[in-house]
């Protein structure tokens, strides 16, 4: 028998503490191919050069999705991606007289049944399950320095060897649901809280209100941004 689902997702992004928004969000929808991407990214670099690399990081990996035939293979195309979109990050620093700028990323992308996680940096992904709760959450790319926590991965300027991407692989089942964010709504937000606000019985668009709720609550002083996925059965 085969199972028609149906995705539900939302986004926002918001500037939070921050007078501008570097974060950025992107999804790429193909229901009649059974192909989703969701990508969000945290840039970094200030002003506006963070603004810049989110944007094209996302834009680099989801045009490279666009333009790859449905057959191909999930890995091969994230990877090649990546690969593309290091350069177009260093060709736009060259551009820019060699300001340096950078961003995180965490994505995911959903081919039939089939999930496919990945992430560089402290933007994070949640794969929650009914009954079940968190049956996955991202491990961010941090490690401490005199009580700060400091980026080892992300993708940055000249530097491709930060750009190492973890990839999980999972099937999606009927209920579960997805929420990837930047650091302004995990590091700020409690997470057990959090956790449980996203499994309640809601639509995307209010779990997306509630979250923003909590990192208003929280007085977030980043950005903070996020997609909401569920999924269904038509």
């Amino acid at each position: 028998m085969t199972i028609m689902k149906q995705i539900e997702y939302t986004s926002f992004s918001e500037c939070g503490g921050r007078k501008n928004n570097e974060d950025y969000c992107q999804v790429v929808a193909n229901p009649d191919d059974e192909r989703y991407l969701f990508v969000v990214c945290d840039g970094m670099g200030g002003h506006e050069n963070g603004e810049i690399a989110s944007q094209l990081i996302s834009t680099t990996i989801c045009d490279y999705w666009r333009s790859h035939s449905a057959g191909s293979e999930t890995d091969m195309i994230l990877k090649e991606a990546f690969r593309k979109a290091s350069e177009a990050l260093d060709a736009k620093t060259e551009e820019l007289d060699y300001v340096m700028m950078g961003t995180t990323m965490v994505l995911a992308a959903i081919v039939g049944n089939q999930l496919t996680i990945a992430h560089c940096g402290d933007s994070r992904c949640y794969l929650l399950r009914p009954n079940e709760g968190v049956v996955y959450e991202t491990t961010d790319h941090v490690q401490n320095s005199g009580g700060r926590n400091l980026i080892t991965r992300c993708f940055f300027s000249f530097h491709r060897r930060h750009a190492e991407v973890d990839i999980r692989h999972f099937e999606f089942q009927i209920g579960d649901r997805l929420f990837l964010c930047t650091d302004g709504v995990s590091s700020y937000v409690n997470p057990d809280i959090l956790r449980e606000s996203l499994m309640e019985n809601k639509s995307t668009e209010e779990l997306a209100d509630i979250v923003k709720l909590l990192c208003e609550q929280s007085y977030s002083p980043d950005n903070y941004s996020g997609i909401l996925c569920k999924f269904g059965m038509q």
